[in-house]
């Protein structure tokens, strides 16, 4: 079982998607860093000071007791933080469409094969040779 293991692990194709988790997750982090660090402080000052990570709707006002500790927390939507992620979304996936295209550039596809005979023409020879 454990040389079974360690088959499954050593296949191309494992080692090939290990790598790419690991460089999505590192792309994932520059992404977001440049959305909430470059992209979105610009966009925050052109619609009038908005940080966008903290527009909410409050739901519920956080509670507190008399001594001025919070008893109840508060209760949002979030929905700043969703539309950074959604930005976010978009870039990795138009870099990722831009990555693509320029792959498929560099390395069309093989046209098909061509196709065999059809079972008709195996048929038909298969026939013709018992005939003989």
């Amino acid at each position: 079982m454990i040389k079974e293991f360690k088959d499954f692990i050593m296949r191309g194709n494992v080692l090939d998607l290990a790598v790419a988790v690991i460089i999505a997750g590192a792309f994932g982090a520059i992404i977001t860093s440049f959305t909430a660090d470059i992209l979105m402080p610009p966009i925050g000052m052109a619609l009038g000071g908005v940080e966008f990570e903290q527009l909410k709707h409050v739901l519920q006002e956080a509670q507190v007791d008399a001594e001025g500790k919070e008893v109840a927390a508060e209760v949002a939507i979030r929905w700043g933080k969703l539309v950074k992620a959604i930005i976010d979304f978009l870039i990795i996936a138009f870099v990722l469409f831009i990555v693509i295209k320029m792959y498929n550039r560099v390395n069309p596809p093989e046209p098909p094969a061509p196709a065999g005979p059809s079972e008709l023409d195996l048929l038909g020879e298969i026939r013709d040779l018992l005939k003989k």
